[in-house]
Protein backbone atom coordinates (compact mmCIF):
# COMPACT_ATOMS: atom_id res chain seq x y z
CA UNK A 1 0.00 0.00 0.00
CA UNK A 2 2.83 2.39 0.78
CA UNK A 3 4.34 1.83 -2.66
CA UNK A 4 1.00 2.54 -4.37
CA UNK A 5 0.54 5.75 -2.37
CA UNK A 6 4.04 6.91 -3.26
CA UNK A 7 3.52 6.31 -6.96
CA UNK A 8 0.17 8.06 -7.06
CA UNK A 9 1.42 10.99 -4.98
CA UNK A 10 4.15 11.98 -7.45
CA UNK A 11 1.83 12.97 -10.32
CA UNK A 12 -0.38 14.89 -7.86
CA UNK A 13 2.59 16.92 -6.61
CA UNK A 14 3.69 17.59 -10.19
CA UNK A 15 0.22 18.76 -11.21
CA UNK A 16 0.02 21.04 -8.16
CA UNK A 17 3.46 22.48 -8.93
CA UNK A 18 2.57 23.17 -12.57
CA UNK A 19 -0.70 24.74 -11.45
CA UNK A 20 1.09 27.01 -8.97
CA UNK A 21 3.66 28.08 -11.58
CA UNK A 22 0.82 28.92 -13.96
CA UNK A 23 -0.78 31.10 -11.28
CA UNK A 24 2.51 32.92 -10.68
CA UNK A 25 2.85 33.41 -14.43
CA UNK A 26 -0.62 34.99 -14.50
CA UNK A 27 0.15 37.10 -11.43
CA UNK A 28 3.26 38.56 -13.10
CA UNK A 29 1.23 39.50 -16.23
CA UNK A 30 3.92 38.23 -18.57
CA UNK A 31 3.09 40.35 -21.63
CA UNK A 32 3.08 43.64 -19.73
CA UNK A 33 6.29 42.81 -17.84
CA UNK A 34 7.90 41.69 -21.11
CA UNK A 35 7.11 45.08 -22.68
CA UNK A 36 8.82 46.77 -19.73
CA UNK A 37 11.90 44.58 -20.23
CA UNK A 38 11.83 45.32 -23.98
CA UNK A 39 11.70 49.10 -23.43
CA UNK A 40 14.57 48.93 -20.92
CA UNK A 41 16.63 46.89 -23.38
CA UNK A 42 15.82 49.43 -26.10
CA UNK A 43 17.23 52.28 -23.97
CA UNK A 44 20.37 50.29 -23.19
CA UNK A 45 21.00 49.26 -26.82
CA UNK A 46 20.42 52.82 -28.02
CA UNK A 47 22.93 54.18 -25.48
CA UNK A 48 25.55 51.54 -26.35
CA UNK A 49 24.93 51.97 -30.11
CA UNK A 50 24.26 48.28 -30.56
CA UNK A 51 27.46 47.15 -28.83
CA UNK A 52 26.17 45.95 -25.47
CA UNK A 53 27.74 44.03 -22.65
CA UNK A 54 25.55 40.95 -23.02
CA UNK A 55 25.71 40.09 -19.31
CA UNK A 56 24.46 43.57 -18.40
CA UNK A 57 21.77 43.42 -21.08
CA UNK A 58 20.45 40.08 -19.83
CA UNK A 59 20.53 41.24 -16.18
CA UNK A 60 18.74 44.46 -17.14
CA UNK A 61 16.06 42.60 -19.07
CA UNK A 62 15.45 39.96 -16.40
CA UNK A 63 15.72 42.47 -13.55
CA UNK A 64 13.34 44.88 -15.27
CA UNK A 65 10.88 42.05 -15.91
CA UNK A 66 10.95 40.96 -12.26
CA UNK A 67 10.60 44.48 -10.82
CA UNK A 68 7.69 45.13 -13.16
CA UNK A 69 6.13 41.85 -12.02
CA UNK A 70 6.53 42.90 -8.37
CA UNK A 71 4.81 46.23 -9.10
CA UNK A 72 1.91 44.45 -10.77
CA UNK A 73 1.58 42.04 -7.84
CA UNK A 74 1.32 44.96 -5.40
CA UNK A 75 -1.38 46.42 -7.64
CA UNK A 76 -3.34 43.15 -7.68
CA UNK A 77 -3.09 42.67 -3.91
CA UNK A 78 -4.46 46.16 -3.24
CA UNK A 79 -7.20 45.79 -5.84
CA UNK A 80 -8.18 42.19 -5.05
CA UNK A 81 -11.74 43.04 -4.01
CA UNK A 82 -12.19 45.57 -6.83
CA UNK A 83 -11.00 43.03 -9.40
CA UNK A 84 -13.92 40.81 -8.41
CA UNK A 85 -16.30 43.49 -9.68
CA UNK A 86 -14.84 43.73 -13.19
CA UNK A 87 -15.32 41.18 -15.94
CA UNK A 88 -11.81 41.72 -17.35
CA UNK A 89 -10.10 41.00 -14.00
CA UNK A 90 -12.52 38.68 -12.19
CA UNK A 91 -10.63 35.53 -13.26
CA UNK A 92 -7.24 36.62 -11.89
CA UNK A 93 -5.63 34.38 -9.23
CA UNK A 94 -6.48 36.59 -6.23
CA UNK A 95 -10.17 37.39 -6.96
CA UNK A 96 -10.85 33.71 -7.64
CA UNK A 97 -8.96 32.78 -4.44
CA UNK A 98 -6.80 30.29 -6.34
CA UNK A 99 -3.91 32.10 -4.65
CA UNK A 100 -3.94 33.69 -1.21
CA UNK A 101 -2.84 37.24 -0.46
CA UNK A 102 -0.02 35.83 1.67
CA UNK A 103 1.26 33.71 -1.24
CA UNK A 104 1.06 36.73 -3.56
CA UNK A 105 2.97 38.86 -1.05
CA UNK A 106 5.74 36.27 -0.76
CA UNK A 107 5.93 36.02 -4.55
CA UNK A 108 6.05 39.82 -4.89
CA UNK A 109 8.81 40.17 -2.30
CA UNK A 110 10.90 37.40 -3.88
CA UNK A 111 10.68 38.66 -7.46
CA UNK A 112 11.12 42.29 -6.35
CA UNK A 113 14.26 41.58 -4.32
CA UNK A 114 15.69 39.37 -7.06
CA UNK A 115 15.01 42.01 -9.71
CA UNK A 116 16.49 44.88 -7.72
CA UNK A 117 19.45 42.70 -6.73
CA UNK A 118 20.22 41.85 -10.36
CA UNK A 119 20.06 45.51 -11.35
CA UNK A 120 22.26 46.66 -8.45
CA UNK A 121 24.81 43.92 -9.07
CA UNK A 122 25.14 44.06 -12.86
CA UNK A 123 24.16 47.63 -13.81
CA UNK A 124 24.53 50.39 -11.21
CA UNK A 125 22.92 51.74 -8.05
CA UNK A 126 21.16 54.56 -9.89
CA UNK A 127 19.36 52.09 -12.16
CA UNK A 128 18.32 49.98 -9.16
CA UNK A 129 17.10 53.10 -7.32
CA UNK A 130 15.02 54.26 -10.29
CA UNK A 131 13.52 50.78 -10.55
CA UNK A 132 12.60 50.85 -6.86
CA UNK A 133 11.08 54.31 -7.32
CA UNK A 134 9.08 53.02 -10.27
CA UNK A 135 7.79 50.07 -8.24
CA UNK A 136 6.72 52.30 -5.34
CA UNK A 137 5.05 54.87 -7.59
CA UNK A 138 3.10 52.26 -9.56
CA UNK A 139 2.20 49.92 -6.74
CA UNK A 140 1.64 52.25 -3.81
CA UNK A 141 0.76 55.65 -5.31
CA UNK A 142 -0.80 55.13 -8.74
CA UNK A 143 -2.94 52.18 -7.61
CA UNK A 144 -4.96 53.95 -4.87
CA UNK A 145 -5.21 57.12 -7.00
CA UNK A 146 -7.17 55.25 -9.67
CA UNK A 147 -10.34 55.80 -7.63
CA UNK A 148 -9.56 59.50 -7.13
CA UNK A 149 -9.47 60.69 -10.72
CA UNK A 150 -7.35 61.48 -13.75
CA UNK A 151 -4.39 62.47 -11.53
CA UNK A 152 -3.68 58.73 -11.40
CA UNK A 153 -2.83 58.71 -15.11
CA UNK A 154 -0.32 61.55 -14.68
CA UNK A 155 1.32 59.76 -11.77
CA UNK A 156 1.22 56.37 -13.49
CA UNK A 157 2.77 57.81 -16.65
CA UNK A 158 6.06 58.34 -14.78
CA UNK A 159 6.79 54.69 -13.88
CA UNK A 160 5.25 53.73 -17.23
CA UNK A 161 7.83 55.85 -19.07
CA UNK A 162 10.87 54.98 -16.93
CA UNK A 163 11.97 51.69 -18.63
CA UNK A 164 13.86 53.26 -21.59
CA UNK A 165 15.50 55.73 -19.21
CA UNK A 166 16.49 52.83 -16.96
CA UNK A 167 18.21 51.23 -19.93
CA UNK A 168 20.02 54.45 -20.78
CA UNK A 169 21.16 54.95 -17.18
CA UNK A 170 22.27 51.30 -17.00
CA UNK A 171 24.58 51.99 -19.95
CA UNK A 172 25.82 55.47 -19.00
CA UNK A 173 25.47 55.60 -15.22
CA UNK A 174 23.95 59.08 -15.34
CA UNK A 175 21.02 61.22 -16.44
CA UNK A 176 21.55 62.89 -19.80
CA UNK A 177 19.32 64.90 -22.11
CA UNK A 178 19.29 61.95 -24.51
CA UNK A 179 17.98 59.61 -21.83
CA UNK A 180 15.37 62.14 -20.78
CA UNK A 181 14.19 62.51 -24.38
CA UNK A 182 13.45 58.81 -24.79
CA UNK A 183 11.70 58.99 -21.41
CA UNK A 184 9.64 61.94 -22.68
CA UNK A 185 8.43 60.05 -25.77
CA UNK A 186 7.12 57.16 -23.68
CA UNK A 187 5.68 59.59 -21.11
CA UNK A 188 3.60 61.45 -23.73
CA UNK A 189 2.58 58.14 -25.36
CA UNK A 190 1.07 56.98 -22.06
CA UNK A 191 -1.84 59.42 -22.27
CA UNK A 192 -3.54 58.48 -25.56
CA UNK A 193 -2.59 54.85 -24.87
CA UNK A 194 -4.06 54.65 -21.38
CA UNK A 195 -7.08 56.86 -22.04
CA UNK A 196 -7.98 54.62 -24.99
CA UNK A 197 -7.84 51.61 -22.63
CA UNK A 198 -9.96 53.51 -20.08
CA UNK A 199 -12.53 54.26 -22.80
CA UNK A 200 -12.67 50.62 -23.91
CA UNK A 201 -12.94 49.39 -20.30
CA UNK A 202 -15.22 52.22 -19.17
CA UNK A 203 -18.12 49.97 -18.11
CA UNK A 204 -15.85 47.75 -16.03
CA UNK A 205 -13.91 50.65 -14.56
CA UNK A 206 -17.08 52.33 -13.33
CA UNK A 207 -18.02 49.15 -11.45
CA UNK A 208 -14.78 49.47 -9.48
CA UNK A 209 -15.07 53.24 -9.06
CA UNK A 210 -12.14 54.05 -11.37
CA UNK A 211 -12.36 57.52 -12.95
CA UNK A 212 -9.43 57.68 -15.33
CA UNK A 213 -10.72 59.48 -18.42
CA UNK A 214 -9.78 63.18 -18.48
CA UNK A 215 -13.28 64.75 -18.67
CA UNK A 216 -14.75 63.79 -15.28
CA UNK A 217 -14.16 60.15 -16.15
CA UNK A 218 -16.69 60.19 -18.99
CA UNK A 219 -16.57 58.96 -22.60
CA UNK A 220 -17.37 62.30 -24.24
CA UNK A 221 -16.03 64.86 -26.72
CA UNK A 222 -13.69 66.46 -24.17
CA UNK A 223 -12.05 63.11 -23.37
CA UNK A 224 -11.75 62.36 -27.09
CA UNK A 225 -10.19 65.79 -27.66
CA UNK A 226 -7.53 65.23 -25.01
CA UNK A 227 -6.72 61.79 -26.43
CA UNK A 228 -6.24 63.44 -29.83
CA UNK A 229 -4.07 66.22 -28.36
CA UNK A 230 -1.84 63.61 -26.70
CA UNK A 231 -1.36 61.78 -30.01
CA UNK A 232 -0.70 65.09 -31.78
CA UNK A 233 1.97 66.20 -29.28
CA UNK A 234 3.64 62.82 -29.68
CA UNK A 235 4.57 63.59 -33.32
CA UNK A 236 7.03 66.49 -32.68
CA UNK A 237 8.27 64.87 -29.47
CA UNK A 238 9.19 61.69 -31.37
CA UNK A 239 11.32 63.77 -33.77
CA UNK A 240 13.49 65.21 -30.98
CA UNK A 241 15.97 62.27 -30.89
CA UNK A 242 16.83 62.96 -34.55
CA UNK A 243 17.05 66.71 -33.85
CA UNK A 244 19.67 66.26 -31.10
CA UNK A 245 21.56 63.55 -33.01
CA UNK A 246 20.64 60.41 -31.06
CA UNK A 247 19.11 58.94 -34.21
CA UNK A 248 19.01 59.86 -37.90
CA UNK A 249 16.66 60.96 -40.64
CA UNK A 250 15.36 57.50 -41.56
CA UNK A 251 13.96 56.83 -38.09
CA UNK A 252 12.55 60.37 -37.94
CA UNK A 253 10.55 59.61 -41.10
CA UNK A 254 9.29 56.35 -39.56
CA UNK A 255 8.39 58.13 -36.32
CA UNK A 256 6.54 60.88 -38.23
CA UNK A 257 4.54 58.42 -40.34
CA UNK A 258 3.79 56.20 -37.33
CA UNK A 259 2.64 59.29 -35.45
CA UNK A 260 0.28 60.30 -38.27
CA UNK A 261 -1.19 56.79 -38.43
CA UNK A 262 -1.64 56.84 -34.63
CA UNK A 263 -3.29 60.26 -34.83
CA UNK A 264 -5.90 59.28 -37.46
CA UNK A 265 -8.13 57.09 -35.24
CA UNK A 266 -8.03 59.75 -32.51
CA UNK A 267 -9.48 62.23 -35.04
CA UNK A 268 -12.14 59.67 -35.86
CA UNK A 269 -13.00 59.41 -32.15
CA UNK A 270 -13.78 63.14 -32.15
CA UNK A 271 -16.31 62.67 -34.94
CA UNK A 272 -17.67 59.25 -33.96
CA UNK A 273 -17.02 58.63 -30.26
CA UNK A 274 -17.44 54.91 -29.67
CA UNK A 275 -15.84 51.94 -27.98
CA UNK A 276 -15.01 50.47 -31.39
CA UNK A 277 -12.92 53.49 -32.39
CA UNK A 278 -11.26 53.63 -28.96
CA UNK A 279 -10.30 49.98 -29.47
CA UNK A 280 -8.52 50.95 -32.71
CA UNK A 281 -6.58 53.64 -30.85
CA UNK A 282 -5.62 51.13 -28.17
CA UNK A 283 -4.28 48.63 -30.71
CA UNK A 284 -2.54 51.44 -32.64
CA UNK A 285 -0.77 52.47 -29.43
CA UNK A 286 0.45 48.90 -28.87
CA UNK A 287 1.98 48.90 -32.36
CA UNK A 288 3.33 52.46 -32.34
CA UNK A 289 5.83 52.21 -29.49
CA UNK A 290 7.79 49.09 -30.53
CA UNK A 291 7.79 50.28 -34.17
CA UNK A 292 9.52 53.57 -33.42
CA UNK A 293 11.86 51.99 -30.85
CA UNK A 294 12.99 49.39 -33.38
CA UNK A 295 13.34 52.14 -36.01
CA UNK A 296 15.54 54.17 -33.64
CA UNK A 297 17.75 51.15 -33.01
CA UNK A 298 18.09 50.18 -36.66
CA UNK A 299 18.96 53.77 -37.53
CA UNK A 300 21.75 53.95 -34.97
CA UNK A 301 23.15 50.43 -34.69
Amino acid sequence: MNMINTKTAIPTVEVESVGKLKLIFQLLKFRLSFLVAFSASFGYLLATKGKPDMLVLVALSVGGFLVSGASIIINQILEKDLDKLMKRTATRPLPTERMSVQEAMICGIVVGVLGLGLLAMFTNILTAFLSLLSMVMYGLIYTPLKRVGVIAVWVGAIPGALPPLLGWVAATGEFTKEGLLIFLIQFVWQFPHFWAIAWVADEDYKKAGFRLLPAQGECNFNSALQIMIGALILIPVSLLPAYVGITGTASAVVAFLAGILFLLPTLQLLVSPSRKVALRIMFASFIYLPVIQIAFLLDKV
